[in-house]
């Protein structure tokens, strides 16, 4: 192999591969899906685990 051929292979490696466009659609599953795991993990931070809602509510002084 030649010095040329060499130096050819090598910038055919270092080259970068051409980027894909993003497709809207992964996009938009993308952002849904990171907007419900936000809201399922902030509903779980602020009211807590292990919490239910199963009982009435208790108003002492209405």
């Amino acid at each position: 192999m030649t010095p040329v051929e060499c130096i050819r292979d090598a910038r055919a490696l270092l080259n970068e591969a051409p980027a894909e466009q993003p497709k809207p659609l992964r996009l938009l599953a993308a952002a849904a899906f990171a907007a419900t795991a936000a809201v399922l993990l902030a509903g779980t931070m602020i009211v807590g685990p292990g919490v239910s809602f199963d009982q009435g509510s208790t108003v002492s002084n209405p």
